[in-house]
């Protein structure tokens, strides 16, 4: 381009640094942008959006006060690129003050810069003023209400978003998509298959995103059949399977009973990231298949896979669930020597449970003492839990005076000494537990499952009885009950917390 002398073309030096930018040579394009004596305002906004994309985000923001000082006027391009930048900074008060300029240039009623304005102060956590811009635009478009959806999901407000989702006369596969990764992110995982089948039924076709977030919500659920469903579902629209997809269909396979098909799902990938590995590695210990999941991990290292600290905490959780404590030891060796981490608490906490479990606790208790961290509740936990597997009453005791500083309204941790007191017949100190309870104010959490049948879930909580087959429900495990009985099996009386009078 040089010597053609093309590199004066404001046009085509345009396209060439967004190249640039689209290739990862965002320096070199700038480079290049310096060094144009004359540049117009299209080729100013082209390096903005670059910088804007990059590391760069103050580069971006300073080329932006700068072409005010070169004499153009910003246009409905520079504001959406510098806003950007404006996003990945945080920077809510310099947005604040590239708003009051988006007036001043007369662009405050441009439906493209309103958006970018709702985006940033969205992405900033500024709700309240997304809203009120929102609610001033004098004209919206379906990018203008999905943006203000993908805010309200962003802080968590659901219900906004949902009052807002049924207000739109005009919906895209993105404003669906944005209401069911909202619900699946905040663990409503049935209300986003709700809004999911409601898709279907109103002839939306999802793309990737969207069968990720129903995927999530699946997973969470163990609901097998829909996801079953959905991975046809993908198969047969010709979905594109990126990464990520194939990945979430091994998480939801996986948390819903099915690590054959889960595993099938792997063996067909043509690629496989870091995540994959490590999503198999999990699952095969979620399913206490320890030896599989370490010999997915040699695997991973013979196909030169680099594995990352979440990988480490499958592998360490595959070796407690089965009891590997030597290897669980190596693991967490390698960990530093060969890979050069630092473990994490998260990685500690896993080799204390597996020592724990194993029955080390004194090795357990002598790492809690050693580790670089502060000791929090899981930690503590793991040690109380331990403490009751093999009747170690002094450890109970310790860990539970740590956990009532940590978690101080935690019933599982009063429950677990309870039932070690018990054990041994120290009824006065499950009595001190009791009491104990009752002065902090605490009390018994209950308990949940949820099972899926002719693909609905059903969910149900301990002492509900809301169920409409609440009472055929109840009149069948009486029956098991009756049966268990006669053929001898006996409760394990545990100290009786279950019976806790909160009076």
């Amino acid at each position: 381009m040089v010597p053609r002398g093309l590199d004066q073309n404001n046009l085509l030096l345009s396209k060439f640094i967004d190249t640039c930018s689209v290739l990862g040579f965002t320096a070199y394009g700038y480079s290049v942008f310096t060094h144009k004596t004359q540049p117009d305002i299209y080729l100013c906004n082209t390096m903005i959006k670059g910088l804007s994309r990059t590391n760069s985000p103050r580069e971006a923001i300073l080329l932006y006060d700068r072409i005010q000082v070169m004499g153009f006027r910003p246009d409905t391009y520079s504001f959406p690129f510098v806003l950007k930048a404006v996003v990945h900074l945080m920077a809510v008060e310099v947005g604040r003050e590239i708003h009051s300029q988006t007036i001043r240039f007369g662009l405050d009623a441009d439906v493209h810069v309103m958006t970018a304005l709702i985006q940033m102060y969205s992405a900033c956590g500024v709700i309240l003023d997304a809203r009120r811009l929102f609610d001033g635009m004098p004209t919206r478009d379906v990018v203008s209400w999905n943006a203000m959806l993908a805010g309200y999901s962003k802080v968590g407000d659901l219900e906004s978003a949902r009052i807002l989702f049924e207000k739109m006369s005009e919906r895209n596969v993105i404003s669906w998509t944005t209401v069911i990764a909202g619900y699946a992110q905040m663990n409503h995982p049935n209300e986003a298959i709700q809004i999911f089948r409601r898709m279907q039924l109103e002839d939306v076709k999802p793309d990737e995103i969207a069968m990720l977030a129903a995927l999530s919500a699946c997973a969470h659920l163990g609901a097998l059949e829909l996801g079953k469903w959905i991975h046809d579902y993908i198969d047969k629209c010709g979905i594109p399977k990126i990464v990520p997809l194939s990945n979430a269909l091994i998480d939801m396979y996986v948390k819903s009973g099915s690590i054959e098909k889960a595993l099938e799902v792997f063996e067909k990938m043509k690629r496989r990231s870091v995540i994959t590995w490590t999503t198999m590695i999990a699952g095969f210990a979620l399913h206490g298949s320890g030896k599989e999941a370490l010999e997915m991990f040699s695997r991973m290292e013979r196909e030169r896979v680099r594995p990352n600290d979440v990988t480490f905490l499958a592998i360490l959780s595959a070796c407690s669930h089965v009891g590997l404590v030597e290897m669980g030891r190596w693991y967490f060796n390698s960990m530093i020597t060969r890979y050069h981490m630092s473990p994490k608490i998260e990685h500690y906490g896993c080799m204390i449970d597996l020592l724990g479990r194993a029955g080390y606790l004194r090795e357990a208790h002598e790492l809690v003492r050693e580790m670089p961290f502060e000791p929090n509740g899981a930690i503590w936990g793991s040690l109380l839990a331990a403490s009751r597997v093999h009747g170690d009453v002094e450890l109970g005791e310790c860990a539970l005076r740590h956990l009532i500083e940590v978690e101080p309204h935690n019933s599982g941790n009063y429950t677990i000494l309870s039932n070690i007191y018990a054990t041994f017949g120290r009824w006065h100190e499950v009595g001190m537990v009791r009491k104990a309870m009752r002065d902090k104010g605490v009390k018994k959490m209950p308990g949940g499952s949820s099972i899926e049948l002719n693909s609905i879930v059903h969910e149900f909580i301990a002492g509900d009885k809301s169920h409409p087959q609440s009472e055929r429900i109840q009149g069948v495990l009486y029956v098991i009950n009756r049966h268990l009985k006669i053929a001898g099996y006996v409760p394990v009386e545990c100290g009786g917390l279950l019976e806790y009078d909160e009076g």
